[in-house]
């Protein structure tokens, strides 16, 4: 049966990236019958516009500064430039390969993939506009996934030489001078970036700290490693005004500073898109754009769930891949356990790489009380293969005092890796003592996270404050 005669499914998702995709993937297992609709690419912003191409573009800055750096390492190697026209083909290259799994994977688990852009018109039906004309879908439940964009600040426009991270990556040379207005995650990855690639970068940020959702020390960590490789930041100072011509931009702060750059890369968060697609003429709730729900991620409305970037809470792919499972389990019946948001791992790949679970100190102290709160850093000097790759940083664990720890925040290189006994520490509610027991395989990174619970155990052993 067609689109138009309305077969109807188990489950309807608009949207195909990681919390649509996977809803679609999980549902399919469970016996459910899916249909999934999609403008662009399945995949969504994660796949074709952020993560996957962003981390690729950090890996190539990553070879670069090694080229650079090898030299400390005994090795002779010139660094001779940097090709965009053949790192954007490795973007490309692993894009697609990606792109290509994802196709078959949602082939061969039986979903329809519905091409085209939806819109909900009911409490079960959504609306499809595509190659094909218009047909409609009916779900006896319906998942909203309709994802995220990159947002920019009242009044200031994009176009010309003022960016957002979409056109960043499609940029096909390196330019010499750039200014990012956002000293969050975005921003401070492509700043990363086009340091190593040889630009001078300039980063501006309102609150008091680059990446101000982090822990504060991981923040002043990440400033003092910006500033050694001279990367230029403004923090605590808003953005005031942009002007741009043939020769580049001259971004004006409230403080009077002026910035001269070739571009502006606006990086000040993302949101959420549901603008126009019929959520609230549905009765769907929505603040500031935001689908809001249940913590079982029920609308509220008939059997309709959100999941992803529109829900409030971290933007992150792997959150919205989690709630995408949630939905499907929820829908059949297996009555999942609540996601709980502090326990999701967090990353950011600049250099250094950051990774945090749960609460920081301050969350904690919020939370617990001022002295109900024990903190300590393991400085990552005492750490063999840190050594080794010539990294600086710390881990620092949060714990309720006589308690678990609930809070896990590394910086240095590399930590990315770190976060799957981060996130398993946190979400069990491991007891420093009980982490201390744990032998860490020598020598790796890993190790500093087992030393920092020996000591936070008060055992410590090569312990360097």
């Amino acid at each position: 049966m067609s689109g138009t005669e309305q077969e109807q499914y188990d489950l309807v998702i608009l949207g195909g990236g990681s919390g649509g995709y996977a809803a679609a993937l999980r549902g399919s297992e469970l016996g459910l019958s899916v249909a999934l609709i999609e403008k662009d690419k399945l995949g969504g912003t994660c796949l074709h516009r952020g993560c996957i191409p962003t981390k690729t573009l950090l890996h190539a800055a990553e070879v670069a500064d090694a080229a650079k750096e090898a030299g400390q390492f005994g090795i002779k190697a010139t660094f001779d430039g940097v090709d965009m026209s053949g790192v954007n083909s490795f973007k490309d290259e692993v894009v697609n390969r990606n792109y290509k799994g994802l196709q078959g994977l949602v082939k061969a688990r039986g979903v329809k993939l519905v091409e085209g852009t939806g819109k909900l018109v009911g409490t079960d039906t959504i609306e499809v506009t595509g190659a094909n004309g218009t047909e409609s879908y009916k779900g006896k439940n319906i998942i909203l996934a309709s994802g995220s964009y990159s947002k920019s600040l009242p009044g200031l426009e994009i176009g010309g030489r003022v960016i957002t991270s979409e056109q960043a990556l499609e940029l096909d040379y390196v330019p010499e001078r750039v200014a990012v207005l956002g000293g969050g995650v975005i921003g401070v990855e492509f700043a990363s970036v086009w340091k190593s690639f040889g630009a001078e970068v300039s980063v501006i940020e309102a609150l008091p700290h680059l990446v101000p959702n982090e822990d504060e020390a991981i923040s002043k960590a990440l400033e003092r490693a910006f500033r050694k490789r001279k990367i230029n930041f403004s923090v605590g100072v808003r953005f005031k005004g942009v002007e741009q011509d043939d020769n580049g931009v001259k971004v004006t702060l409230e403080d009077g500073k002026t910035i001269e750059a070739d571009l502006l890369l606006v990086a000040v968060g993302r949101g959420p898109v549901t603008d126009g697609l019929g959520y609230e003429e549905a009765g769907v709730t929505l603040d500031r754009g935001f689908v809001i729900t249940n913590d079982r991620l029920h609308t509220g409305v008939g059997n309709i769930y959100a999941v992803g970037d529109i829900v409030p809470g971290l933007q992150l792919a792997h959150r919205g891949f989690g709630q995408g499972i949630f939905v499907a389990e929820e829908i059949a019946g297996l009555s999942p356990a609540p996601i709980d948001e502090s326990g999701i791992p967090r990353v950011t790949y600049s250099e250094p790489e950051i990774t945090s679970v749960g609460l920081s100190e301050a969350q904690a102290k919020t939370k617990f009380g001022d002295d109900k709160v024990e903190t300590i850093e393991y400085n990552l000097g005492g750490n063999g293969k840190s050594v080794i790759l010539k990294t600086t940083g710390f881990v620092k664990l949060v714990r309720e005092k006589d308690g678990p720890v609930v809070g896990v925040h590394l910086i240095g290189a590399r930590v990315s890796e770190q976060a799957g006994e981060g996130q398993l520490i946190v979400n069990w509610e491991a007891y420093p003592e009980e982490v201390a027991q744990l032998i860490h395989a020598h020598p790796t990174q890993n190790e500093a996270m087992g030393e920092a619970h020996l000591a936070l155990a008060g055992k410590p052993l090569h312990f360097h404050s």
